[in-house]
C-alpha cells in the first residue's frame, strides 16, 4: 500500500476543539447539536465550514483553517465560538470543554445519525457507547515525509507533559475516579486508539495500514485513532493527546507548545541530528502516570530510567523553546503554559470547586461553563 504524504509549509498550525452542549439550568448534557448545526449552516452549503458534527448529539467540534500563528488560530476559534453563542444562547444552551462531563450518564446520550458512527458503535458496543469524552487536537505542518516518523517518536517524549497540562476529566458518572485524566485511559479501549506504534521507516507504516485494511480493522486511514498520528492528506502531524480544554487561553497554550516542539524537531532534523526516542514501555508508563497523577506525575525522561517531576521538566522546556517561539511568533501563547502551572490544570480547578461547594458537581459544571466564556479565574 502506498500512502502519499502531501507536505505542508513547515510548522503551519490548525486546531480542533470539541465542545459539549449543556442545559443552562440543570447542567446536564443536551442533544441539540443537529438544531445548532442547522442554524449555523450558511445558505446553500451542506454544513458550516468550521463548525462540525461529532459522534454524539451533545457535541460540536470547531476547527480552524490553516494558520501561520497561534494568535491567528485563536482568533479563528473565537469567531466560531461567537457564532455558536449567538445560536445557543436563545436556546438556553451553554458550552463547555473538559475531558468528560462530571455527572451526565453515558447511556442517556444520543448518537449522531451517520453511517460511520453507527458502524463504530456496532463494532465497539459497550466501550463505544461510553465514549462520552472530549478532546483538543493540534495539527502542525511538516515539510517532508521523511521527518514525520522521527518527529512523532520524539513527540512521545512529551506526551505526558501535554497530558498533565490538559488533564480535565477527574469525574465520571458523578464519581471522582482518582485520575487526573480518566478520558486518556477510556479512549484507548477503542480499536486502533491509544499510543502509536514506533515505526522506523515509512514503508513499515504502509505495511501496518495495509494489514489493517486486509484484516478489516479499518476502512479509512482516519480510523487509526492514535494519541499522535500522521495526517497524510493534510501534510501534518496531529497531536491528539489532550483532554478537552475549558478556555481559549489553554487551547492556545497547548497549541503553542505543540507547534514549538514540532518546529524544533524539524529544525534539528534539518541540521542532521538524530532525535531522541523513549522505549515503548517507558512511553506507556508515562502515559499512565500523567493520566493518574497529572502535574504530580514523576515521568521517565530517557532509556536510562532517569525520572523527574513533570512540572519541573515543563518549566525548563519552556525556557528551551523560547527561541523557537520567537521564530514562530508565539512567545506570549507559549508562556500561557505558565498560567496553567500557576492556577492548575482543569482537573485541579474542578476538584477545588467541588470541595468549596460541599462536593457539588453542578457547581463544577457551572465553573466549566463560566471558564468557557470568561477564561481561567485568576482572583
Amino acid at each position: 500500500m502506498n500512502i502519499e504524504f502531501s507536505p505542508s509549509r513547515r510548522s503551519t498550525v490548525g486546531a480542533e476543539w470539541e465542545l459539549g452542549l449543556v442545559d443552562r439550568r440543570s447542567g446536564e448534557l443536551s442533544s441539540v447539536a443537529g438544531q445548532i448545526l442547522e442554524a449555523v449552516r450558511p445558505d446553500g452549503a451542506a454544513e458550516h465550514p468550521k463548525i462540525k458534527q461529532e459522534l454524539l448529539l451533545n457535541t460540536i467540534e470547531v476547527i480552524t483553517g490553516v494558520c501561520d500563528t497561534i494568535a491567528e488560530a485563536k482568533a479563528d476559534l473565537a469567531g466560531s465560538l461567537d457564532v455558536l453563542h449567538g445560536v445557543a444562547d436563545p436556546l438556553g444552551v451553554e458550552m463547555f470543554s473538559a475531558g468528560t462531563h462530571p455527572f451526565s450518564n453515558w447511556y442517556q446520550q444520543k448518537v449522531t445519525d451517520k453511517e460511520r458512527y453507527a458502524k463504530l458503535i456496532d463494532r465497539t458496543q459497550w466501550w463505544g457507547r461510553q465514549m462520552l469524552i472530549y478532546g483538543v487536537h493540534v495539527h502542525v505542518g511538516v515539510d517532508h515525509r521523511d521527518k514525520v516518523l522521527p518527529i512523532l517518536d520524539a513527540l512521545l517524549n512529551y506526551a505526558p507533559h501535554l497530558q498533565a497540562l490538559s488533564a480535565s476529566s477527574p469525574y465520571w458518572g458523578a464519581e471522582d475516579t482518582g485520575y487526573a485524566s480518566n478520558r486518556a485511559l477510556m479512549f484507548q479501549q477503542l480499536p486502533t486508539a491509544g499510543l502509536p506504534f514506533q515505526f522506523r521507516k515509512w514503508a513499515e507504516l504502509e505495511s501496518y495500514v495495509e494489514d489493517m485494511f486486509t484484516t478489516g480493522v479499518i476502512d479509512h486511514f482516519s480510523e487509526i485513532r492514535w494519541d499522535i498520528r500522521p495526517a497524510p492528506h493534510l501534510g501534518t502531524i496531529e497531536m491528539r493527546v489532550c483532554d478537552g480544554l475549558p478556555t481559549l487561553e489553554e487551547v492556545g497554550a497547548i497549541a503553542a507548545l505543540t507547534q514549538c516542539l514540532v518546529d524544533d524537531f524539524s529544525e534539528r532534523l534539518d541540521d542532521g541530528e538524530i532525535l531522541p526516542a523513549l522505549p515503548p514501555w517507558h512511553v506507556q508508563e508515562n502515559k499512565w502516570r500523567a493520566a493518574r497523577y497529572g502535574t504530580d506525575a514523576i515521568i521517565i525522561l530517557d532509556a536510562a530510567g532517569r525520572e523527574r517531576l513533570v512540572t519541573d521538566d515543563v518549566a525548563d522546556l519552556l525556557d528551551r523553546l523560547e527561541p523557537v517561539a520567537r521564530r514562530l511568533d508565539c512567545v506570549a501563547e507559549l508562556r500561557d503554559v505558565e498560567t496553567i502551572l500557576e492556577y492548575g490544570p482543569s482537573y485541579r480547578r474542578q476538584r477545588a470547586v467541588a470541595e468549596a461547594h460541599k462536593g457539588s458537581l453542578k457547581a463544577v459544571m457551572a465553573s466549566l461553563v463560566a471558564e468557557m466564556r470568561d477564561g481561567i479565574p485568576k482572583d
